[in-house]
């Protein structure tokens, strides 16, 4: 039985107060035994959560560098990441991917550099819209998962965490049906299958697509959606807690 996780990414946005209000609401908050809950904070805040947020809430970073450590301006490495508290980081969010021009291999770089430091990486994988479109959905993400999995050894591979994410439901206020979310997480699963029944029946697999408290719970009784990466919702409170609790 997989576990569910909810994932809150806030992107660039966040402050003290709002780690300072998240840190009272989840220490008081009767969240179902079973789910698991990770905020993904910017880098400055990433030490300040850790230290404020209950220590059953796991802390993760946006993304890292693919280098230990050098003469890279503005880049935050894996070790650095750990030694603040994070214990996990997000890999190829699409916006990493179509911002900043990170590849597969760039991708995968971040992927084996986050393993190598112990942190959890979670992998997002997604299609544009026009990929959608025209009907490419399975082979760009399938084809993102197997440009990392293809590299890795079982055992790294059993610590991935992923997270399907259609890039033309984030932020837009359009999300993928529950049938068409499940569709795509089947498939992934059904890939996972080639690379051994073990992977594909523990890995988990998140939705993250404009996951609200009106849409949460029909997304997460989907049998392949182990919970959610939330994006604008994980930034209230109120709202991060119902889909928290949507999960149990």
């Amino acid at each position: 039985m997989r576990a569910p996780l909810i994932a809150g990414n806030w992107k660039m946005n966040g402050s003290r107060s709002l780690i300072d209000s998240f840190a009272e609401a989840l220490s008081r908050a009767d969240l179902p035994e079973a789910v698991t809950v990770a905020l993904a904070v910017p880098f400055p805040y990433v030490g300040a959560a850790r230290e404020a947020l209950p220590s059953s809430v796991r802390v993760a970073g946006q993304t890292l560098s693919d280098k230990p450590d050098g003469a890279y301006t503005g880049e935050v490495s894996g070790a650095m990441l750990r030694d603040v508290g994070a214990q996990m980081v997000l890999v190829g969010h699409s916006e990493r991917r179509t911002l900043f021009g990170e590849d597969d291999a760039a991708v995968l770089a971040r992927v084996q550099a986050a393993l190598h430091q112990g942190l959890t990486p979670v992998l997002c994988l997604g299609e544009t819209l026009e990929e959608r479109d025209a009907g490419r959905t399975e082979e760009v993400v399938l084809g993102q998962l197997c440009a990392v999995l293809d590299v890795l050894d079982s055992d790294a591979r059993a610590r991935l965490v992923l997270a399907y994410e259609p890039v033309w439901a984030i932020g837009t206020g359009r999300t993928a049906t529950p049938e068409q979310a499940q569709h795509v997480h089947a498939a992934i699963r059904a890939r996972l299958e080639q690379y051994g029944g073990a992977l594909a029946a523990s890995m988990q697999v998140l939705y993250g697509g404009s996951m609200k408290p009106d849409n949460a719970a029909e997304l997460l009784t989907q049998p392949d959606i182990d919970g959610g990466l939330i994006g604008g919702a994980s930034l209230k409170v109120d709202d991060f807690l119902a889909i928290c609790q949507s999960a149990g």
